[in-house]
């Protein structure tokens, strides 16, 4: 019932200047303001592509007042996007799941998935913005990648026969990638990690939940550009071919690690290596 990764929420001292790096180097706009009693804070909207952020300050109790007592600034939650959100809705009702209005959008609680507060939004069309296409995946940490593999297909109704396992010993972690569309790369990334790497000594830090995002770009060179003109913190996904994507560290994007990978491909470990150039075949 899910149907693309489409916005993620942060928190910030200062939503404005906690903005500013997604202007400056990856051409982001802000597009509005917000605020939510729900989530329990104040902030602004950019459009990153056809993508959403959301930057808040906590004004009240709530999930956001949590995140930001526990941790700081950051990821704290995600956005998905549906064509049915009555049916998602009460899909996540008959599930017990404490769901709640938040203007016409559902918040989902991290008690009721594996450390994953969610948004669900209807679909909408945007025009895009800046240097990315959109977001594509968010990364979820977790003790048990089977057990959160079978919960979120079963809260959101997502068929498991188009699920690609995924496994990095680089990385040091093992998982699903829960694809809504055999076509698409929109998913949630469950990885259960290991060792003593980055992933695995955050998992440890703070247990289940979420760890990153990521986007596709055409082109990564302008993006690393601004990056090496900023001064910022980043990494080559491969420093063999710098084309194919690069990871911003999150003391250069406002407490949030992302990932930017060139269009396509990361069908490369989503179960189509072959659709790594130039996408799904028509049909």
């Amino acid at each position: 019932m899910l149907t693309a990764v489409d916005r993620v929420i942060l928190v910030a001292d200062d939503p404005r200047t906690a903005a500013t790096p997604f202007e400056q180097l990856l051409g982001a706009a802000i597009v509005g303001a917000r605020s939510s009693a729900v989530l329990g804070g104040e902030g602004l909207v950019l459009r990153l592509g056809t993508s959403e952020v959301e930057i808040y300050r906590p004004t009240e109790a709530g999930p956001l007042h949590d995140f930001a007592t526990r941790w700081g600034r950051g990821l704290a939650a995600v956005g998905f996007a549906t064509a049915d959100l009555p049916g998602v809705e009460q899909r996540l009702r008959e599930r017990g799941v404490a769901v709640q209005d938040d203007g016409g959008r559902l918040f989902v609680p991290a008690e009721a998935t594996f450390g994953m507060p969610c948004l669900v939004v209807a679909e909408e069309q945007r025009r895009p913005v800046g240097l990315v296409r959109h977001l594509y995946e968010v990364t979820n940490v977790v003790d048990d990648w089977r057990a959160a593999e079978a919960r979120y297909a079963d809260l959101f109704g997502l068929d498991r026969g188009v699920f690609c396992p995924i496994r990095s010993d680089r990385w040091g972690y093992e998982g699903v990638l829960t694809l809504f569309h055999p076509r698409r790369l929109h998913r949630i990334e469950i990885t259960q990690p290991w060792g003593d790497g980055a992933m695995a000594r955050f998992h440890r830090r703070r247990g289940p939940s979420l760890y990153m995002c990521f986007a596709e770009a055409d082109v990564i060179a302008p993006i690393a550009e601004r990056l090496q003109q900023a001064g910022a913190r980043f990494a080559w996904e491969d420093e063999h071919d710098p084309t194919v994507g690069l990871f911003i560290h999150p003391s250069a994007l406002a407490g949030m690690l992302m990932g930017i990978s060139r269009t396509h491909h990361a069908w490369t470990w989503s179960g189509h290596p072959e659709w790594a150039v130039a996408g799904p075949p028509d049909g």
